[in-house]
């Protein structure tokens, strides 16, 4: 399973050495924080698959991993069985066009993006639970958005 790491300009995700091979690419892939532009949640990413492997790995039903280019633009794909997973919207400027992830801590990354970001990059979910736990520090807690109650429609 991919490792979200998240900054305040990026999110990195870093792949494991089987990931790296199977998806064919030798580095983490990052993503400048200002070029994603939505996130969305998914029970089935195999649902969300366009295009064709490029470069990569596919079995079907079992992994997908790498690239997968279509008329829409290249997607990043890590996907593993029938698990959860994330599907990021980016700029058209950045290097892919969508990622498509297989991760447990879809919801985590969700809210850490709502978050500012630290300078230094630590992984989604120490990020939510620093932000959560009301006995951290305050340095470590990000403040919250403030609400501000909607006019009564008559």
């Amino acid at each position: 399973m991919v490792t979200l790491l998240l900054d305040s300009t990026q999110l990195e995700v870093v792949l494991s050495g089987t990931e790296r091979a199977l998806s064919r690419r030798s580095t983490s892939v990052r993503i400048e924080r200002d070029l994603i532009q939505k996130v969305q949640l998914t029970d089935d990413p195999w649902n969300w698959l366009r295009g064709v492997p490029s470069l990569g790995t596919l079995v079907r039903g079992v992994v997908a991993m790498g690239t997968w280019a279509s008329a829409g633009g290249s997607d990043f794909v890590v996907v593993r069985r029938r698990r959860a997973g994330v599907i990021i919207d980016l700029d058209e400027s950045a290097e892919f066009s969508r990622l498509l992830l297989t991760t447990r801590h879809g919801l985590e990354l969700v809210r850490a993006l709502r978050l500012e970001g630290e300078d230094a990059a630590a992984p989604v979910t120490e990020i939510v639970a620093a932000a959560d736990d009301p006995e951290a520090p305050a340095s470590a807690r990000a403040p919250r958005p403030r609400r501000t109650p909607r006019p009564a429609i008559a």
